[in-house]
């Protein structure tokens, strides 16, 4: 009320936005004294790599006058965190601010173009996720195996016979995928219907164990036909089996 007073007495004008912010300082300070300054950060959702990213882009410190805070410009800050997907941020008086996130999950490690990046489950990089403490993600190579990896990964990984062979998902002419096993074999999926190539493998592999095999390659490109390449090369092609 006393803001809105002085304000219109002196009208409009730089004169009226010093008053303001005068004003304001002043009622921050005194609360302050009060004890209303701020003593505790909480942060929900986020790992601990997010969270030392969250706290620096806030630029709190301790009995900083919580009153003055602006949590909106705050909030924008946190959401250039490239970790956060969503923020919210509440004011508990007298002393705590919560800042609760949606965090980015982590997806895979994309390499492509001989760099190596962490990439969230819509593909995107997260710039400050270092590749090297994620060592249990899937990799994923190649123009365009960031943007498709969503749609493959999780087929793989219901079959573990398949996934706990994966050295990699190569994705081939931002086409198809091939699948490169610890053993050296490559899995060639098709196009199109790929969980059904992978459904039809892990059907061959139940009766056959194809995956324990060592062939150089299992060509999964034609859905009537499963061919396969012995390692020393002498039967390029050779039929194993036919449908699923």
């Amino acid at each position: 009320m006393l803001t809105i007073a002085v304000s219109a007495v002196l009208g409009t004008g730089g004169r009226a936005e010093m008053v303001g912010q005068a004003i304001t300082g002043g009622i921050d300070k005194a609360f302050g004294a009060a004890g209303f300054r701020l003593n505790a950060v909480h942060i929900q959702g986020a790992s601990e790599m997010a969270t030392r990213d969250i706290l620096a882009a806030t630029g709190l410190y301790k009995d900083q006058p919580i009153l003055g805070l602006d949590l909106e410009a705050m909030r924008q800050k946190v959401m250039e965190v490239s970790w956060v997907e969503e923020a919210r941020i509440v004011r508990l008086m007298p002393d705590t601010l919560v800042i609760a996130v949606k965090e980015r999950k982590t997806l895979a490690v994309w390499q492509h173009g001989g760099r190596i990046h962490v990439v969230d489950q819509h593909g995107r990089i997260i710039p400050k996720a270092d590749p090297a403490r994620f060592p249990n993600l899937p990799l994923v190579v190649g123009v365009g195996a960031n943007e498709h990896a969503a749609q493959i990964l999780p087929a793989v990984a219901a079959r573990p016979r398949l996934s706990s062979r994966l050295v990699a998902l190569i994705r081939v002419d931002d086409r198809r995928w091939d699948l490169r096993l610890k053993d050296g074999s490559l899995v060639q999926l098709p196009a199109v219907d790929e969980e059904a190539a992978l459904l039809q493998l892990d059907q061959l592999d139940q009766r056959t164990r194809i995956l324990e095999l060592g062939f150089e390659r299992i060509d999964m490109r034609d859905p009537n036909v499963v061919a396969v390449r012995p390692r020393d090369g002498v039967l390029p092609g050779q039929l194993v089996a036919s449908g699923a």
